[in-house]
């Protein structure tokens, strides 16, 4: 079975217009979860967390797009 990971991040960005962090060293990262479903509800509870900031956002990003399924990779899964 293919996992479709998705990791769920965010902080406080330059400009709310934007998508630059103000500082990538206060990323805060909530987690990797095995579906977007769950990484959906992760993001949401962060989002209503911080919703009174304009200037913070979090995002959902498909790790498994990342890489191609079909092209076969070495042992150690390093990217060329």
């Amino acid at each position: 079975m293919t996992q479709r990971l998705h990791l769920v991040f965010g902080g406080e960005l330059i400009d709310p217009t934007k998508n630059a962090f103000k500082n990538v060293d206060d990323i805060h990262v909530v987690g990797i979860f095995p579906d977007y479903a769950t990484a959906y509800d992760a993001w949401k509870s962060e989002a209503h967390r911080t919703v009174d900031n304009a200037h913070m956002r979090y995002f959902i990003a498909h790790l498994h797009r990342l890489r191609d399924e079909e092209k076969p990779a070495s042992p150690t899964e390093e990217l060329d």
